[in-house]
């Protein structure tokens, strides 16, 4: 099976350079990583490999055999590291294409995930008429989760965590975009920012509560208009990939299933989560082939 997947990097991890690490024993060295890489290229593994390699690793594993990375046009720092002469051998397996990302005159950074999906697909012309899995590149998914959205029945889909499995501290949570689902299990609403009366309203009949790590199977020929003209959110000012799918499941009622999963979800989204991702891919990635 080729499976095709897009990983999205090419935002500017300003959250990430913004925070600040309360762990003393922290290696300086990786504090200069945060600082100054894109997240998915701090050197949080073994024998200082960088976190995208563990995602990779997964992602061959599930059994993608294309792959889009999309990249800023100020960094190049990923297509550099796996187009060397040390490491391009690493993922032989995987045939890896770039889609740079632009930043557009008078703003500061890219202008959002559904921009930079956009961009991937423009480049993935030939991906017309299939679906694809896209996905962050700062959240390291499960071999699980991937091979259950490459070999889904469904074109389009998501997976719907439950956000109690997920091992994050309480205020990261409740900032998590939750879903809701009909009796079929298709989405009808992925809401951010939801206040307390929305996240209990998604409560489903096991008190469960989904929420998303922006984790989607999508069909391009379905998805893509709805890139074309999405709105910048009033807000953040940036095209959102929420914004895109929703456009998308109201035009296409029950276009978009929802698999439950309890997982942990490795993220990387500030210097206060270097340590415990190091720790996790320690026990799980002892010696990553």
């Amino acid at each position: 099976m080729n499976g095709k997947l897009v990983i999205l990097a090419g935002g500017i991890s300003s959250r990430m350079k913004k925070s600040e690490s309360s762990d003393r024993e922290l290696d300086p060295q990786l504090i200069k990583d945060a600082d100054l890489k894109s997240k998915a290229m701090i050197r949080v593994g073994e024998n200082e490999r960088p976190f995208l390699d563990y995602l990779l690793f997964n992602v061959y594993e599930s059994g993608y055999r294309e792959v889009v990375i999309v990249i800023g046009e100020k960094d190049d720092s990923i297509k550099k590291y796996y187009e060397s002469k040390e490491n391009i051998k690493i993922f032989s397996g995987l045939e890896i294409s770039y889609a740079v990302q632009p930043i557009p005159e008078g703003r500061e950074k890219p202008l959002g995930t559904a921009d930079a999906l956009y961009h991937a697909l423009k480049l993935k012309s030939d991906w017309y008429g299939y679906s694809f899995t896209v996905c962050n590149s700062d959240n390291l998914y499960s071999q699980y989760v991937l091979k259950l959205l490459l070999e889904s029945k469904y074109i389009n889909a998501m997976i719907d965590y439950d956000r109690d499995g997920l091992n994050f501290e309480k205020e990261r949570i409740e900032k998590f975009s939750v879903t809701k689902k009909d009796n079929e299990g298709f989405i009808i609403d992925i809401i951010e920012k939801p206040t307390i009366e929305v996240v209990e309203s998604a409560m489903d009949k096991n008190g469960a509560i989904g929420v998303s790590m922006n984790i989607f199977k999508l069909n391009y020929e379905i998805i893509f208009p709805c890139l074309e003209t999405v709105p910048l959110h009033p807000v953040r000012k940036e095209k959102e990939l929420p914004t895109a799918i929703k456009m998308m499941i109201d035009k296409f009622p029950k276009s978009l299933f929802a698999y439950p999963v309890s997982e942990e979800v490795p993220d990387l989204t500030s210097k206060g989560d270097i340590s415990k991702v190091k720790m996790f891919l320690e026990k799980h990635f002892p010696n990553l082939s």
